[in-house]
């Protein structure tokens, strides 16, 4: 069985499905200018609406590209922190569509 939601998938081959914060920040530090120089994140569905990646840059840092169709978004950013790639990743994450997950409801007391 697949992810619920999404998976993260590295060149190397390592997978892991609904990843945490500390999931993505695992997989980023294991990038390498080698053999293992990206990650992608999407939807475990044959055609994803949204996708995010991060690609280690040769002179140094992490390239990492945001990009939703459903909302016309598509974004590319360059950063050195890891924790900062892996947590603005978990937040951009959380705010897209996933068919059959529960809706937020807000309520005011």
């Amino acid at each position: 069985m697949g992810a619920q939601y999404y998976g993260a998938d590295s060149e190397s081959g390592d997978r892991i499905d609904d990843p945490s914060q500390d999931a993505l920040f695992m997989l980023i530090s294991e990038l390498n200018g080698s053999d293992n120089t990206f990650v992608v994140v999407q939807p475990d569905e044959d055609d994803p609406v949204w996708f995010a990646s991060v690609a280690i840059l040769a002179e140094g840092g992490y390239e990492i590209v945001r990009r939703d169709t459903t909302r016309n978004e598509h974004e590319v950013t360059t950063a050195t922190s890891i924790n900062n790639i892996a947590r603005d990743l978990t937040i951009w994450m959380a705010a897209r569509d996933f068919p059959g997950r529960p809706t937020r409801q807000v309520s005011e007391f």
